[in-house]
């Protein structure tokens, strides 16, 4: 995958089972949000990326979350996901076994040392978690110094304040309890999740817009 299709917004799901997650991405298919990160410590997530991006690859975006080891990192890109997520730094390692299989890497990170490091190491795009601790102001007072470099919003984001993210500064928004209500995942309610998702689209427009990476 390459940095320049990746989209601006990814769906985060942790915990969820098979067919809660699936129906999520049902969802999503002919959206404007087509990417879905499934955390590594949901139960089942090797078994469901596998799944998920050979039923659904050709239309949505299929990633790891959560991922902190080389280990993980291995198990996830050889079920098929396309991009890599952590709450915290990724080593060397990590970064250069992605780039060997054209996986995009994404490691968490609070501050300017550890976004610049985060670069430095090789990173595609750095996430700053978590986002609403820091404010929105953040993402523009941190590229005054260090430049133009693409970074993810994940922490907080909800339809309310991502368009305050993407107009400050922010490149990329990682949304979990967000978008949609956990009782309509929870209950696979296609409608409710809908009808969430339309709430969003219109009240973050993203309809069009793509990223300049």
């Amino acid at each position: 995958m390459d940095i320049k299709n990746f989209p601006k917004v990814t769906i985060i799901l942790r915990g969820y089972n098979y067919n809660q997650t699936e129906t999520v991405i049902n969802a999503l298919i002919g959206s404007s949000i087509n990417s879905v990160e499934i955390t590594m410590n949901t139960k089942g997530s090797i078994d469901m990326i596998s799944d998920f991006h050979r039923k659904y690859g050709d239309r949505i975006h299929i990633g790891a979350g959560t991922v902190t080891n080389l280990e993980n990192v291995k198990r996830a890109v050889n079920a098929g996901a396309e991009f890599i997520l952590s709450p915290v730094l990724l080593s060397r390692e990590i970064i250069n076994f992605c780039k060997e299989n054209s996986v995009i890497t994404i490691p968490g990170a609070m501050s300017p040392t550890e976004i610049y490091k985060s670069f430095e190491d090789g990173a595609d795009i750095v996430k700053v978690f978590p986002a609403v601790e820091c404010g929105s102001k953040f993402f523009k007072d941190v590229k005054a110094p260090l430049g133009e470099l693409p970074l993810m919003a994940v922490g907080g984001i909800n339809k309310e304040n991502s368009r305050e993210f993407l107009s400050n500064g922010a490149d990329f928004l990682g949304i979990g309890s967000g978008v949609f209500n956990k009782e309509d995942i929870l209950n696979e309610n296609m409608a409710g999740l809908m009808n969430s998702l339309n709430e969003f689209e219109e009240k973050i427009g993203l309809e069009g817009v793509k990223n300049e990476w």
